[in-house]
């Protein structure tokens, strides 16, 4: 068991007491914040006829419709729709409230308005990274930001760290939730941290010297990022002794990318590590984190911070609310968020293990948590792929082949037309760094086999590269994810929506509007 120092009051209630008390948060926030302060979601209420007041428990939740990617997307229409998910009070509205007006008789107006000011005006921004779609921003007030720190406080204890140890925050510098939680994260933890902004702002050397100036015990980052840094830093012999423990995050971390990474730790450090990761997305505002566990150990899935938000389960066919334990689509509503909010928002992303109530086997908190494998469908690649030679391809389980072959270090998967003719048949190229003792003619017979096995394709090639030629084609360091897979047929199968940035020209313009109309 991990010695935790943060135990929290909801740490240890049962399931039952649980959903009481997030149906109880639940009502007071959609009565007091949501229906009054949200125009899509004030309207959607009032078309429904839904009354939250008369909810008297989670099962109530599914008389809400569903929130998807495409209720948020711009469109010609709705320039600012945006605006339509954040929580704007009307100042009458407020001033009317019994706890505002006690406030007031007893701090004065001044003091109220800064409160209120610091409760709902948006002054941060996060985005999707817009890889599939233009990119869509989620606003954060003051409380937001509190919201943000607590959450990353508690993923810092969840996954073991001390205040005492020091940590490198790898991820790129960015508007996306990655970098901005594992900045609040330690910060709020204490936790002395430097943020190198990943390899595009320092590189990669330049992020090892700083490795052995700090000599870290944590390092957060992607995994293919560090998978990347902690090569090079074996090829080159240094040495980190104090680095322990691997926080990642933005990625899928197969087993086989666990047990790489580990691998690199202990031979930098001679030290047995602790390879976490976590789970978080733009539309939650905050992450999640995994408790250490052996790497022959089951893992012990996401701990959730159930007074903060809360999970369901859905048949991403039907709809359908899942058993407990169910795999399903992740379907995600916020218990205590100000600035943007969704209800019941469909991540597009699917666990194979479910939601659960049982208490940890590590730490043994009894916080609802996620478990199992994660595709997140809804951003981990740029294109979306059908068909390759006519036959359905799962990218996801592709991924995880390659990330666990033990002979190969860095890959990457080109699909291409024949003769880059677009009516020609499609091909499928494996780009692989081989490692270990085998030779290549051995690497690319079993490599092969493997795809063919599980995907029903044959690569049409396997290419083997130098490690730093699999960083120049991956893009580490210049990208904000690297590139893993691409697609590079002629006239795109599936081309890339276009981007027009008169969309994007100044995102945050209705809130100057309105903090003029404020003032």
């Amino acid at each position: 068991m991990v010695k935790n120092r943060l135990f929290t009051e909801w740490d240890f209630l049962d399931k039952n007491t649980i959903r009481f008390a997030q149906i109880t948060k639940l009502k007071t926030f959609l009565r007091d914040h949501v229906i009054p302060f949200s125009h899509f979601y004030r309207d959607m209420f009032n078309k429904a006829h839904i009354d939250p007041e008369k909810f008297t428990s989670l099962d109530d939740l599914r008389q809400i419709p569903f929130t998807a990617k495409n209720d948020l997307l711009v469109t010609s229409d709705h320039p600012d729709r945006a605006r339509d998910f954040v929580l704007i009070p009307n100042q009458s509205q407020l001033s009317k409230r019994p706890r505002v007006m006690l406030r007031a008789l007893l701090s004065g107006k001044a003091q109220v308005k800064a409160a209120l000011q610091r409760e709902y005006r948006p002054i941060f921004l996060t985005s999707t990274t817009g890889r599939s779609s233009e990119p869509i921003g989620f606003f954060y007030t003051a409380y937001d930001l509190d919201n943000l720190a607590s959450a990353g406080k508690r993923l810092v204890d969840v996954v073991g760290a001390v205040p005492e140890e020091r940590a490198i925050n790898m991820f790129p510098y960015a508007p996306h939730l990655a970098f901005w939680q594992a900045h609040y994260a330690t910060t709020a933890f204490g936790v002395f941290a430097v943020s190198t902004g990943g390899g595009k702002a320092m590189g990669t050397d330049g992020n090892l010297r700083l490795m052995e100036k700090i000599q870290p015990n944590t390092v957060l980052g992607m995994p293919t990022f560090l998978y990347h840094v902690l090569t090079q830093a074996a090829d080159e012999g240094r040495s980190y002794q104090n680095l322990t423990t691997l926080v990642l995050g933005g990625e899928k971390v197969p087993p086989g990318m666990r047990n790489k990474l580990a691998t690199l730790v202990k031979l930098l450090s001679g030290n047995t590590a602790r390879v976490v990761a976590t789970y978080g997305f733009t539309e939650a505002k905050m992450a999640w984190g995994e408790c250490p566990f052996q790497l022959d150990q089951p893992a012990s899935g996401y701990h959730l911070y159930p007074d903060l938000g809360l999970f369901e389960v859905i048949d991403p066919e039907s709809g359908e609310v899942l058993p407990e334990g169910s795999p399903g689509e992740l379907v995600f509503t916020p218990l205590d968020a100000r600035g943007s909010v969704v209800l019941r928002y469909r991540t597009g992303d699917c666990i194979d293990g479910g939601l659960i109530y049982e208490p940890c086997p590590y730490c043994k908190r009894i916080v609802p948590r996620l478990v199992g494998n994660i595709s997140r469908e809804s951003e981990v690649r740029e294109l979306r792929f059908d068909k390759i030679k006519g036959t359905l391809v799962d990218f996801n389980e592709l991924e995880h082949l390659l990330d666990d072959a033990e002979y190969i270090g860095a890959w990457q998967v080109e699909l291409r037309k024949m003769h880059d003719d677009p009516l020609e048949l499609d091909e499928l190229i494996l780009h692989v760094e081989r490692i270990g003792s085998k030779d290549d003619e051995t690497v690319s017979r079993q490599l092969a086999n493997l795809v063919a096995a599980h995907t029903e394709i044959h690569p049409n090639q396997i290419l083997f590269h130098s490690r730093r030629h699999m960083r120049k084609r991956q893009g580490v360091g210049e990208e904000l994810k690297e590139k893993r897979l691409v697609d590079h047929r002629p006239n795109g199968s599936h081309p890339l929506p276009p981007r027009d940035s008169s969309q994007w020209h100044n995102p945050l313009s209705w809130i100057f509007k309105r903090m003029g109309e404020t003032r």
